[in-house]
């Protein structure tokens, strides 16, 4: 297992962007994929995006294709979830995992990722 840090949460309004970042604290490996997954209040975590490190292939959930994007950024070994034209349904804790052994295409499945963050607050205000 791998510790992960989140962080870029926040407070914002509707139409508005949001950048999150995870990090392992070890470091990555070609070997990972990680994933961004959210929970809302009285609601099922759910898969939002995914990354494979090896092939940088990516997956995403239908409700945020074409406004959020998930990169890497080999030379500081962080994830990034790019999130734009923010609704107020985003609204969730955001947590990254990571699939210790998924080098070439990203699970949708939380079954699949071994380690995961603490989670970061977003906050959509309408």
């Amino acid at each position: 297992q791998v510790q992960l840090v989140e962080s870029g949460g926040g407070l914002v309004q509707a139409g508005d962007s949001l950048r999150l970042s995870c990090a392992p604290s070890e470091g990555t490996s070609s070997r990972y994929a990680i994933g961004w997954f959210r929970q809302a209040p009285g609601k099922e975590r759910e898969f939002v995006a995914a990354i494979a490190w090896r092939s940088g292939s990516t997956a995403y959930a239908d409700s945020v294709k074409g406004r959020f994007t998930i990169s890497r950024d080999n030379a500081k070994n962080t994830v990034y979830l790019q999130m734009e034209s923010l609704k107020p349904e985003a609204t969730a804790v955001y947590y990254c995992a990571a699939d210790l052994n998924a080098p070439w295409v990203p699970s949708r499945s939380q079954r699949n990722y071994d380690s995961w963050g603490q989670g970061t607050q977003v906050t959509v205000s309408s």
